[in-house]
């Protein structure tokens, strides 16, 4: 009976904020609500982490990576940027997570204001918070597709906007009363739920498939790992492109971005951080593996139909969803929460430390209580979490008019400013001289030339071109695992250049690399 499912999925909604909110327990200050006051052990952020960066994206749209994915392009080769992403948090857990943990900071960009100046710190935390904002908006909305669909099974028409206020209103419940605690906690309790169903979703479908059809999908070159024969340029997924992009990528997301920092901070000291953030690449490859692997039966199950034409989907991405609503009730039920439970992984905390601690406190100019710090942490959780509902329901309205899976619109957004996230970062620790106006300069120079990139630069075969069209057949834009390494080297050459004109002496101020970094006091 298909009640049984909707009694699981309304249990889940209820029991797992309120759960959330006992562990979290009572927030004695700032530091408290902000980072834990760093007594979580590294296993449970290492599941935070996996947890916060794969999310619904992951289990609803992987899948849909394997199953359209073409004989030429190769089933698996999304997986060389897994193999990117252990490289860039292996780099960030001995060059950038020391400054971090060691510093005792709240957030990521205190790390430049210490460098360069309160100016370029809150330059980095507005750009992170609308960077997160759009590409959280597209989580949440993500998480609203599995649900549409099983209320349709039962008549029930509701809209997108409706289902991602539900799911915001349950999401800021623990993240409002129990902080990053809460948060941390109940990301690794959700993440080993939607694992758990996978494997439901992988012993029902072995139960359905014929006979040869691992042999057919091999044939298909969907277990095809590496894709050295498509354009570095604009392919899918070409090793050079997508391996070190990867671990670019994995190195500005995950010591640039305030989302994943901050649960490396609450960890205990830097070698717990530092076990944390290299064991999460390790699991990301194995996660990635798995739901690419699901997408690869689920292939042979359809047969290989187009989910939009042949099944009357929305959307390519609703084709995960829409076998498991198939599925035995119960089962059903319990995978559709753990796809939930892979949404409700919090970045509200992370929006609030920074908005408070790098932007509101610096224009403010006179030093916060922490009584004052926690209370505005709370309001701007509350005011974001707002943000993020408004922009789940804008993409959910526009979502149709696009062809790529919603993974790889949400790594899209990502690009225009991760490059020079993390560009920054390494410009204050390669060029001693570089001040805080070169950085700021060096840091808008990257977006526009990487936003000018993304949009105004197509490919008729090998040979760029200045056009603002949408890419087609025979025009390609450059595939988006070179936006990251793009920006870094921009804001490297622009810093390092502007640089040139003072002199060898290091500003005042200014942190030589390898030197201790001299830290604010704790929130």
């Amino acid at each position: 009976m298909r009640g049984l499912d909707l009694a699981i999925i309304a249990l889940f909604l209820v029991g797992m904020p309120l759960l959330g909110t006992w562990i979290g327990g009572r927030q004695k200050s700032a530091t408290d609500y902000f980072v834990s006051e760093k007594r979580i052990s590294w296993w449970v952020v290492c599941l935070s982490v996996v947890s916060a960066e794969t999310s619904t994206l992951t289990v609803l749209s992987v899948p849909v990576i394997a199953y359209m994915a073409t004989p030429a392009q190769g089933g698996m080769t999304y997986l060389t940027l897994a193999l990117g992403y252990i490289v860039g948090r292996i780099i960030v857990s001995f060059v950038l997570l020391p400054r971090y943990v060691k510093g005792d900071l709240v957030t990521a960009y205190a790390y430049l204001g210490q460098r360069y100046g309160n100016g370029m710190r809150a330059t980095a935390s507005i750009t992170f918070l609308f960077t997160r904002l759009l590409a959280d908006g597209i989580r949440l909305f993500a998480t609203a597709i599995p649900i549409k669909v099983v209320l349709a099974q039962y008549g029930i028409t509701a809209s997108y906007w409706v289902i991602v206020l539900a799911l915001g209103i349950a999401m800021v419940f623990y993240s409002f009363f129990g902080g990053v605690r809460a948060v941390v906690w109940v990301d690794a309790i959700q993440m080993l739920w939607y694992v758990l169903g996978g494997i439901v979703v992988i012993w029902v479908l072995a139960g359905k498939l014929p006979d040869g059809w691992f042999g057919r999908a091999a044939d298909a070159n969907k277990f095809q790992l590496f894709d050295f024969t498509s354009s570095p340029l604009t392919g899918a997924y070409p090793f050079v492109a997508a391996f070190f992009g990867g671990a670019l990528l994995s190195m500005a997301s995950h010591g640039a971005d305030q989302l994943i920092v901050q649960r490396l901070m609450a960890t205990r000291d830097v070698k717990a951080a530092q076990k944390a953030l290299i064991a999460s690449g390790f699991v990301v490859f194995l996660q990635f593996a798995f739901f690419l692997f699901i997408g690869v039966m689920m292939w042979a199950f359809y047969n290989g139909v187009d989910p939009v034409k042949d099944l009357g989907l929305n959307n390519k991405d609703e084709l995960f969803a829409h076998f498991i609503v198939t599925m035995p009730s119960g089962l059903s039920g319990f995978v559709i929460a753990g796809i939930l439970a892979a949404a409700l992984s919090s970045s509200l905390g992370a929006l609030a430390s920074s908005t408070v601690t790098d932007v509101y406190e610096r224009v403010r100019k006179t030093p916060m209580t922490d009584e004052e710090r926690l209370r505005h942490g709370r309001i701007w959780t509350l005011v974001w979490a707002g943000l993020l509902i408004v922009c789940a329901g804008v993409f959910a309205s526009s979502n149709k008019t696009t062809a790529d899976p919603i993974v790889v619109q949400a790594l899209g957004i990502a690009g225009y400013t991760y490059g020079a996230l993390l560009g920054a970062f390494l410009l204050g620790l390669v060029f001693r001289r570089v001040t805080q106006a070169d950085a700021i300069i060096a840091f808008v120079s990257t977006v526009l030339v990487v936003g000018f990139v993304i949009l105004g630069v197509k490919f008729v075969g090998t040979t760029p071109t200045i056009d603002f069209a949408k890419a087609d057949a025979t025009r390609k834009s450059l595939t988006g695992w070179w936006n990251t390494p793009l920006g870094v080297a921009v804001t490297l050459l622009v810093g390092g250049l502007l640089s040139l004109r003072h002199s060898s002496e290091p500003r005042s101020g200014a942190v030589p690399v390898g030197d201790e970094l001299d830290v604010e006091p704790k929130a």
